[in-house]
């Protein structure tokens, strides 16, 4: 890792995301491809960016992102929680004016806290988690 490079990992559900911060134009990669190409959903690609809009630094950084587990929504969520975690790092590494109050604004808008809910395993005798089998009075 070089000295302009910032690390953060982000988790939801059961995807993790390791995220690479580094100056630069704004391109974001996923698994070597384009924001744009792995995540066909609009609202996938808005919750990624939605740190870097919050504090209206689209075009400052280059990210790279591996993604392993779970499913699109997760996957989103786990790399803004890395996004989030990696810019912290830098405002803290760097100690430079332009990172002043990133961590109050990302904290204001609840991008710092891991979403802890998990799906939750199905039991015995239920159809699923929590639906059990139909009423029959007779």
């Amino acid at each position: 890792m070089s000295a302009n490079q910032y690390l953060g990992t982000g988790r939801r559900k059961t995807s993790s995301a390791r995220v690479t911060l580094s100056l630069g134009k704004g391109n974001i990669t996923v698994n070597k491809k384009p924001l744009d190409d792995f995540f066909g959903r609009e609202t996938a690609q808005m919750v990624v960016r939605q740190p870097l809009a919050v504090l209206d630094i689209l075009d400052l950084f280059d990210i790279k992102v591996t993604v392993t587990g779970g499913g699109i929504s997760g996957q989103a969520g786990a790399i803004r929680h890395g996004i989030t975690r990696a810019l912290i790092n830098y405002e803290e590494k760097s100690g430079e004016e332009e990172g002043s109050g990133w961590r109050k604004t990302l904290k204001k808008c609840g991008f710092i806290t891991r979403d802890p809910r998990e799906v939750e395993r199905k039991k015995v005798g239920r159809h699923k988690a929590r639906k059990g089998t139909q009423f029959s009075k007779r």
